[in-house]
């Protein structure tokens, strides 16, 4: 969650520091601070925005000097509330060491116990400091930086991305990672780290990403890696794949806007790359395009071996795992469990031979997910990861991996790596389906050609931008606000519930509309706002059913609707239609008028959608 930045060479290093925090603010923070190289250290740190520190540094007569070397950080509490003594960056006791840190040490208590013991004390209740304390006390002990980063390496349990300045050396910036996300840019005559490449990405776009468990020592012409057996790694640079204005909001308001209009081209991308086989070629033609199961990094024999599937996801991916089950079930005819991931190891689970397991994420950094995949390793099972950023942990981690082509999102609230996830469940479904000889050639050519109209239709959707407002504006002042669907329209429901109390703060909930007689019926009053999903043309007359019910009961209803779905319009104050597709890919479309809802009552209500209060983007500690 927490975002990390550091500056070693020739530039502004203050401005440079800041603006890197500016472009990791989408990971959800509560104070933020910075540490200029200096005798002793220039710190400056805040609670709250970063405007707030922004103001303090510029008021700072000592931050206006030049500076050659820096870091800086966004911290999400963990250990202790939201304040300047627990901010980062964090100091060590003798001022030797000073250090930020993204990810929990889940063995503080213990070192801190040590560390009292020889004789140090704590000004914080940060995990943080006790690192930092740590590093200072190998340092002291053994007199070589490098040695003291090692020894402290072997001591530490949980996960941790540091930047780290050393007193004694007014030219090197260290840093090290294990299991956050970590990564150096390479400029001019200067080098970059940061725990997201859009945080340098102004300045430079040559990259080198940073292995487990490495250490490496960055000055301002050169870089030195480290394995975690101290053996010095020699890698060339890459050119990262993002593009500046990729992470500026250009012509939008927000970036969440931003990201709904981004969808009808992520989705097609996400949909050709799909089509391609390693060599690069797409698979079948322009005409007749076919999806690959080399995509997947599989073999059509991986897919004939699937007997099961499980798949473990968090927020938004979870409910893009609902929608994954519906359809590899319809389609595929194969079994589909979906857990949640913080609740996957401790269930006790049991895998059976044949399973697949897909974790989906966007970051590919999700905590909860990483650790529920490593446990479905070690029990056996056949991993496949569904992620959006490429040598991210969770891809690494798998077996096999499926990369979705939503670029990078940056409003805590996903809209297009929800529909590229979705995107990626229709085409893994399809292949299996395909593989198991569940589904003909002509039904495959079918369903693909079909799949190739989404983009088309997700396009016509964007027009929901406007048409949403007078049903925002009727919702903005409700207390609770209920979503009903049955079968796919419930998995499509439950995440226009999660976007719209994301960013509006209002309490709303999902239920599938045939459990309303077993409780859900009884929260309901007059003027109750109810949202009904209606796309599956075997359940409509069921779920209308269902929306009379709560009708009856004064509830006011609203209505989300594919084209071919007939119902009385007298009982619905508004009624959205989307166009009409595959009733198993209806949830592409649906999902459309529930972002703009969310998007528009967050923006009436006078919040900020891009950043929603006591959220992050990237959850990277349990």
């Amino acid at each position: 969650m927490c975002g990390i930045v550091g500056f070693v060479g020739q530039g502004n290093t203050k401005d440079i520091l800041l603006a890197g925090l500016s472009r990791l603010e989408y990971r959800g923070y509560d104070s933020a601070g910075i540490a200029l190289y200096s005798q002793p250290f220039t710190m400056v740190k805040a609670v709250g925005k970063l405007e707030e520190l922004k103001k303090k540094v510029a008021s700072s007569k000592d931050c206006q000097l030049p500076y050659s070397m820096g870091i800086g950080h966004t911290r999400w509490a963990t250990h202790g509330k939201a304040s300047e003594k627990n901010a980062h960056p964090h100091l060590s006791m003798h001022k030797e060491v000073v250090l930020v840190h993204n990810g929990i040490i889940e063995n503080f208590a213990e070192l801190k116990t040590f560390l009292q013991e020889q004789g140090y004390s704590f000004y914080s209740d940060t995990d943080t400091e006790v690192a930092v304390n740590l590093i200072e006390y190998y340092y002291r002990k053994d007199k070589d930086i490098l040695k003291a980063l090692f020894s402290v390496q072997k001591e530490l349990r949980g996960s941790y991305a540091f930047a780290i300045m050393f007193q004694e050396d007014a030219k090197t910036l260290y840093t090290m990672r294990k299991d956050s996300p970590l990564i150096v840019g390479k400029g001019e005559n200067a080098f970059y780290l940061a725990s997201d490449v859009s945080a340098f990405l102004d300045y430079t776009n040559e990259i080198y990403p940073v292995e487990n468990r490495e250490i490496l020592s960055l000055s301002e012409k050169e870089i030195h890696i480290y394995n975690k057996n101290g053996e010095e790694v020699k890698r060339s640079s890459t050119i990262a794949e993002l593009i500046q204005s990729q992470i500026h909001k250009g012509e939008y308001l927000h970036f969440m806007e931003k990201e709904i209009f981004e969808q009808p081209k992520v989705v097609k991308d996400t949909l050709l790359y799909a089509c391609k086989q390693e060599n690069e070629e797409p698979a079948g033609n322009a005409e007749n395009p076919e999806f690959s199961y080399e995509a997947f990094s599989m073999t059509e024999k991986d897919f004939q071996d699937i007997s099961r599937v499980r798949i473990i996801a968090c927020g938004s991916a979870y409910h893009a795992g609902w929608v994954l089950k519906s359809v590899c079930e319809s389609l595929a005819r194969v079994p589909v469990q979906v857990e949640l991931a913080s609740e996957f190891r401790y269930n006790h689970p049991i895998l059976e031979k044949g399973e697949l397991v897909i974790s989906i994420s966007q970051s590919g950094e999700t905590a909860d997910t990483l650790a529920a995949l490593k446990e479905a390793k070690k029990l056996g099972a056949k991993t496949l990861s569904i992620v959006n950023v490429k040598g991210s942990a969770i891809a690494r981690e798998s077996d096999f991996v499926f990369y979705t082509q939503a670029g990078p999102e940056i409003a805590v609230a996903t809209t297009k790596a929800y529909s590229c996830q979705l995107a990626a469940g229709y085409i893994f479904s399809l292949l299996l389906a395909k593989a198991k000889g569940k589904i003909s050639k002509e039904e495959t050519r079918s369903l693909t050609e079909e799949l190739f109209l989404l983009p088309g239709k997700i396009q016509q959707c964007l027009s929901f931008d406007q048409e949403i407002l007078p049903m925002a504006k009727e919702l903005k002042d409700a207390d609770n606000i209920f979503f009903l669907g049955r079968g796919l329209d419930w998995a499509i429901s439950m995440e226009g519930a999660l976007k719209l109390k994301e960013i509006s703060y209002i309490h709303c909930e999902s239920y599938s509309s045939g459990e309303l007689k077993h409780g859900t019926i009884s929260l309901i009053e007059k003027g109750s706002p109810v949202i009904g999903l209606l796309s599956q043309e075997e359940l409509a007359g069921k779920s209308i059913s269902n929306i009379h019910e709560v009708r009856s009961r004064g509830a006011k209803c609203f209505a989300i609707r594919m084209e071919d779905i007939a119902i009385e319009e007298e009982d619905f104050a508004h009624n959205l239609i989307v166009p009409k597709t595959h009733p198993l890919f209806a949830g592409s479309l649906l999902v459309l008028p529930l972002q703009f809802l969310s998007y528009q009552v967050s923006l009436l209500k006078g919040f900020d959608p891009d950043k929603p209060r006591n959220l992050a983007k990237s959850v990277t500690v349990e």
